[in-house]
């Protein structure tokens, strides 16, 4: 008998650099949507942590079939970011396709998203597109992240490979 994947826990990598006024990870603690940890070596193990200098863009097929998938957003400035990505992280690391960021501050900027879009696309791609629009949905520009990217996160979730993906996404971008 075949057993449907539950939705993903969500985790945040909370290393506290930017405005926590405007920090997405911190809402979705705040509002029980995600987990906080501090330390890198408190991530899960069997993670799929995203990971923007990841040689591995993340598949529909990442998706753990037999249990609970947990999904690592690193919660960190974008300025600091490259210093973040590049060192060695538990888990699986997986980068993102390209996207528009919805978030105001990086308003369609490819690439520059928050935490919460990030989780929003992981879910999205993984095939859990009612769990995105639940995370964004904390946010009234949230649902423009979907809206700006809805065709491109339709056909990344039905890639089979990354060769796939990535032709894909030289469509879009």
């Amino acid at each position: 008998m075949h057993t449907a994947a539950l939705a993903p826990e969500f985790y945040v990598l909370m290393l506290r650099q930017d405005d926590p006024h405007k920090c997405t990870a911190a809402r979705l603690v705040k509002f029980g949507l995600a987990k906080a940890i501090y330390k890198v070596k408190q991530i899960p193990r069997f993670s799929l942590v995203l990971n923007t200098m990841a040689p591995s863009i993340l598949l529909p097929r990442d998706k753990n079939a037999k249990g609970r998938s947990r999904v690592v957003a690193i919660d960190c400035s974008w300025e600091k970011a490259k210093a973040q990505f590049t060192r060695e992280l538990p888990g699986f690391s997986r980068r993102l396709p390209t996207l528009l960021a919805a978030n105001p501050t990086n308003y369609a900027k490819r690439h520059k998203l928050s935490s919460v879009e990030a989780l929003a696309a992981a879910s999205y791609i993984l095939g859990f597109k009612d769990i995105a629009a639940h995370l964004l949905s904390t946010f009234k520009w949230g649902s423009t992240f979907i809206t700006l990217n809805y065709e491109p996160l339709e056909n990344y979730a039905l890639a089979t490979s990354e060769m796939n993906l990535a032709a894909i996404e030289s469509q879009y971008f």
